[in-house]
């Protein structure tokens, strides 16, 4: 099976390597999820919580940041990341201020999104070596991580589900109440939220990650 090479284009077997490469195409029904994944994003580095797990158990250091809302960072953190928000990231000076650009700068976030959006802004900053944490904060608390507690606090991705929910229930009620032409809110909402999930961006979620009570 072709893999991955550290270029980010993928090696093939020794035994192919030297054959037409018309007959090396495969069918993208043939693909697997990862297969499409590494074609479409050939730049992008992930690194599994387990992984992880290795590398701060050998004691080493680690440059971690955590893209998420503050809010989000003290309530739930992995020991040793330090806390750089997505809405307030910048990337340009980021890139510029990296100590050792050739040691990776590992991205993480709630579940994986956020990151991605980040490490995407960092390597058109110029960044190298950029690093997504696969799964979040949320996949390393699985995968037994050490971390440090606080105040609970509601996440930005519920924040989202419930902003969006409220919306479409107000809207719906209103528009079979009051007037039907509000039935288009709660339909710009679904809409919003289709395109976020083909885009893996979330207007609502940025929006929201400006709110007073997610900057403090």
């Amino acid at each position: 099976m072709p893999v991955p090479r550290g270029d980010g284009r993928i090696a093939l077997p020794r035994d192919l390597e030297h054959r037409d490469p018309g007959t090396l195409l495969p069918k993208q029904a043939d693909l697997g999820e990862d297969d499409l994944e590494l074609i479409m994003n050939p730049t992008e580095a992930t690194i599994s919580p387990i992984e992880l797990g290795v590398l701060l158990g050998a004691g080493g250091s680690l440059d971690l940041v955590d893209v998420r809302t503050p809010p989000e960072f003290r309530e739930l953190h992995l020991a040793g990341a330090r806390s750089m928000p997505l809405d307030r990231l910048d990337p340009k000076l980021m890139a510029q201020e990296r100590q050792s650009p050739d040691q990776p700068l590992y991205i993480i976030c709630q579940s994986g999104g956020r990151g991605r959006q980040a490490c995407a802004m960092l390597r058109a900053a110029g960044a190298v070596n950029v690093v997504n944490v696969e799964g979040g904060t949320l996949a390393c608390v699985q995968a037994g991580l050490p971390v440090i507690r606080g105040r609970k606090a509601i996440s930005l991705e519920r924040q989202v589900r419930i902003a969006a929910g409220s919306l479409v229930l107000l809207g719906t009620a209103l528009g079979f109440f009051v007037r039907p032409g509000i039935l288009l809110l709660p339909a710009f909402v679904g809409a919003g939220l289709v395109f976020a999930g083909i885009t893996d961006t979330c207007g609502m979620g940025l929006l929201l990650a400006r709110m007073p009570w997610n900057r403090s």
